[in-house]
């Protein structure tokens, strides 16, 4: 059984930064897709950007380019993602996803395996 489980979550002040993580665990990825995704009530998933786990390909929403970054540890395995000059309106629960993605990477319903989420707030 795939499980995908989220950590690194927080309260951080504007400017700031965290990591958040994702274990990855109960089959191989190696031809996977695995992404980050972010939620605020009353909202749709939002994309935020994702990776392939072989290839290294990056894929960033045009709102967090240049301030997250992306990547994977094959040994572990577990991927990340790294969030620099954090704003307010990036505060949303973060949930982890992976799949083969047959199409858009952005699009939330391609993914087959979403983590439980974690709550990241920004204060200003």
């Amino acid at each position: 059984q795939v499980q995908l489980v989220e950590s690194g979550g927080g309260l951080v002040q504007t400017g700031g930064s965290l990591r958040l993580s994702c274990a990855a665990s109960g089959r191989t990825f190696s031809n996977y897709v695995m992404g980050w995704f972010r939620q605020t009530p009353g909202k749709e998933r939002e994309f935020v950007a994702a990776i392939t786990w072989s290839g290294s390909n990056t894929y960033y929403a045009d709102s967090v380019k240049g301030r997250f970054t992306i990547s994977r540890d094959n040994a572990k395995p577990t991927f990340y993602l790294q969030m620099n000059s954090l704003k307010p309106e990036d505060t949303a629960v973060y949930y982890c996803a992976g799949g083969l993605v047959p199409g858009p990477r952005n699009y939330p319903h391609l993914y087959d395996y979403w983590g439980q989420g974690t709550q990241v707030t920004v204060s200003s």
